[in-house]
């Protein structure tokens, strides 16, 4: 059974090419980990709640975007495994503070699919 780590985060636009770059370079390494696939998505109908939101989860800004993105891996097994050695990779170090979003802001957790229709 897949298991999939998912994550929403607030972007600035000023910072697109930049995220595009630490993405793609993310992307990479968790692949060569066990990943099946990475998603990443730059929020471009993304409303304002008045109880709960994407954009209040967040806590965007203006100038901010929402990005939504999901890792699928073959099992939880496989995303313990891959996430450590990710962890470890040195290509993964990366300084918190040269990060083109801010990272205490970024929602994330893993998942079993229910339905995958």
């Amino acid at each position: 059974m897949p298991y999939i780590d998912g994550f929403v985060l607030a972007v600035p636009i000023a910072n697109r090419d930049a995220y595009l770059a630490l993405a793609t370079k993310a992307a990479a390494i968790f692949r060569k980990h066990g990943a099946l696939r990475v998603v990443e998505c730059w929020g471009d109908d993304v409303p304002e709640g008045t109880l709960t939101s994407f954009t209040m989860a967040v806590q965007r800004r203006d100038g901010e975007a929402v990005v939504f993105s999901w890792i699928e891996w073959p099992s939880r097994e496989a995303r313990d495994a891959g996430m450590a050695k990710v962890m470890a990779d040195p290509e993964m170090d990366m300084d918190p503070a040269s990060m083109p979003f801010d990272g205490k802001r970024m929602i994330f957790g893993g998942f079993m699919p229910i339905v995958d229709a």
